[in-house]
């Protein structure tokens, strides 16, 4: 090793004692790109004698091909591990590495500056204590610090370093730092940043890191180090409510049925009396399982296995929660959310969420207004592009327990995940449920779906059309419902065109208006079905997740989705209304085909092609489709 330190103590195990009892502290370093994070990280893993030989001599080999230090240590390095990083000096995913002193432990996350890779710098925060913000004394404060640190606050880090790095490249100004400090302390006192401890330091040379630096002798605070590892973190999630989502049912054999999580928050021991939620069902802990045995308590952080005393039905998701003080139960919030998506947020576009271990269906359902991160000036807005963010409600598709993340980040925080790719493309802090969301209810009626079709004597369906503009989706729909009328079956058409006189005649063809409209026809749709009819509904639809969406919210038992395929040079050559025309003449914008995208399905029910099939044999077709669900007879 570089720099060995001495040896471990005389008696070992008073050395291994000492060691397992140091507390742990988790940080971050972030700020804008190319402010020295992964320099100071690479300087404390070299200060705290943490470099092996082998790994001092790649970095002394690897500085002289890839660094930017001329012939000295480039210590950003040891740190950044992708070739694109190296060839750019730049970090562009997180880096997590673990380094020890003498009074405590560490796990630090290298956290990247450009704006485009902000949701890495949000997963790098989600779990920290501490956030160490870099700022380039030469710059000062830009907008990425700005983000990075309205971030910091939303996650609830509520402890940070102002780390004014690079201070030999101006000459060890105290003016400079004063100013920056300054400029800092002012913006933190407004987004609730209230513990925040500058640092005059350079990263590369070893300023303040370690020991105080005779290049600033006007500085009296702590040097880094020395805050790192004197802070005092409040202890907060063994204090807090117990809180354990399950994340298993541990049913090895007949004679035990456990439930395995991991305590996020508490304390819990063997008769500890709880409830799971959101079934609302109470119990007695009997007993806490692990590997190496029972235990008497187990505290937050802890992954167990704990059995109850009565036979209650627990499924992955739910949370087992102390009776004295409950999480709430809701599925409609609002909540801060930070868009990572390369796509614009569209409201009321379906996404899944991971919540805490359980997953659900969500949408936005309206933003409210984004922040600008420079001003904190609230903008109203429709929609939320990359790294913006913004306060928005959220509406899941069923009640799920919950905490506000400001009482508990593991049970008030999730992720928005696009449906078709499993891109996290959201990350949500939830502030309160919605208050009409305890107002509402389900009203219970006699006559139900099944005996309104039992009275029309066919089973009610969706039939769902969808392509482009002109492949002949209204011309077959309406033969469909011609035929199904002589059958003597209930029918009924939602035509694209005809909904936008009324329904959705609000609406423009905008990416979100479209998906809204969607939304609209789907439910009308769902009542229309639940009335027992057929309903057959044809419109361009061009987005998979709404399409899928549409068949989950009726149930994939009644909905059918027909592809009417049709090549565009057909379409267009047909164009009976025109419309391909006006698009190339650009008198329409966003029309689905010419500057507007659609997503043909990728497993329809049935494929007509328009151009070899005959209005009359497609509805031929559809009506055995129908025959073989036992929709009609």
């Amino acid at each position: 090793m570089a720099h060995a330190p001495n040896p471990i103590a005389d008696d070992i195990e008073q050395y291994l004692e000492r060691h397992a009892n140091k507390s742990m502290l988790r940080f971050i370093t972030c700020g804008s790109v190319d402010d020295g994070k992964s320099t100071l990280i690479g300087r404390l893993l070299y200060e705290s004698k943490l470099v092996f030989e082998d790994q001092l001599s790649a970095l002394e080999s690897d500085s002289k091909k890839v660094g930017t230090q001329g012939e000295g240590l480039d210590f950003a390095l040891l740190v950044d591990g992708l070739a694109a990083e190296r060839e750019q000096g730049i970090t562009i995913d997180v880096a997590y590495r673990y380094f020890t002193t003498e009074r405590r432990k560490f796990v630090v996350a290298d956290t990247p500056g450009h704006e485009q890779y902000t949701r890495n710098m949000v997963t790098g925060a989600s779990t920290a204590d501490l956030a160490v913000i870099l700022v380039d004394a030469r710059k000062g404060v830009l907008t990425q610090t700005r983000r990075h640190s309205y971030l910091v606050s939303l996650l609830g880090i509520r402890h940070v370093v102002l780390a004014v790095n690079k201070l030999d490249l101006v000459d060890y100004s105290q003016e400079v730092f004063e100013r920056i400090a300054g400029e800092y302390a002012a913006f933190a006192a407004e987004i609730g940043l209230t513990h925040v401890v500058p640092v005059p330091m350079s990263a590369y040379m070893g300023d303040n890191l370690t020991a105080p630096s005779p290049n600033t002798p006007w500085y009296t605070g702590p040097t880094l180090i020395d805050h790192l590892e004197t802070v005092e973190i409040d202890d907060a999630d063994e204090t807090a409510p117990f809180r354990m989502p399950v994340q298993w049912v541990n049913r090895p054999d007949l004679d035990f049925r456990g439930f395995s999580g991991r305590i996020v928050s508490g304390v819990v021991r063997p008769g500890d009396r709880v409830r799971v939620l959101p079934s609302g069902r109470e119990s007695v802990v009997e007993r806490i399982v692990t590997m190496d045995g029972d235990l008497d308590e187990a505290v937050a952080g802890r992954s167990v296995t704990v059995t109850l005393a009565d036979e209650i039905d627990i499924s992955r998701g739910d949370v087992i929660a102390g009776v004295d003080a409950l999480p709430c139960v809701a599925d409609q919030f609002e909540a801060h959310l930070v868009w990572m998506g390369e796509h614009d947020m569209l409201p009321e576009r379906p996404y899944l969420c991971q919540i805490g271990t359980m997953t659900v269906q969500a949408r936005v359902t309206r933003p409210k207004y984004k922040v600008n991160v420079n001003t904190l000036e609230q903008t109203a807005t429709n929609t939320l592009a990359l790294n913006e963010i913004g306060v928005c409600n959220i509406s899941f598709d069923r009640p799920v327990p919950f905490d506000p993340y400001a009482d508990n980040r593991d049970t008030g925080g999730f992720i928005l995940i696009d449906r078709l790719t499993n891109a996290t493309v959201g990350a949500g802090m939830i502030a309160h449920s919605l208050r009409r969301s305890d107002n509402i209810h389900w009203q219970a009626v006699d006559v139900d779906g099944e005996a309104r079709s039992l009275l029309k004597g066919h089973r009610p369906h969706i039939v769902w059309f969808t392509g482009l503009s002109g492949s002949g989706k209204s011309t077959v729909a309406n033969e469909l419902e011609r035929r199904l009328y002589a059958l003597g079956c209930h029918t009924y058409l939602l035509d694209g065109d005809n909904v936008r006189h009324g329904l959705g005649r609000d609406l423009g063809f905008t990416d979100a208006d479209r998906v809204e409209n969607i939304r609209r026809v789907t439910e009308v749709a769902k009542l229309m079905a639940d009335a027992g009819l057929i309903v057959l509904a044809s419109f361009i639809s061009p987005f998979c997740a709404e399409r899928e969406a549409a068949r989950e919210l009726v149930g994939a038992d009644h909905f059918c989705e027909i592809f009417i395929d049709a090549p565009i040079e057909v379409a267009e050559e047909r164009d009976p209304k025109g419309l391909y025309r006006k698009a190339r003449r650009g008198e329409l914008i966003n029309f689905t085909g010419v500057d507007s995208p659609y997503e043909p399905p990728l497993n329809p029910d049935l494929r007509i092609d328009t151009t070899a099939t005959s209005p009359e044999e497609a509805a031929r077709l559809i009506i055995e489709h129908l025959r073989s669900l036992g929709t009609i007879v």
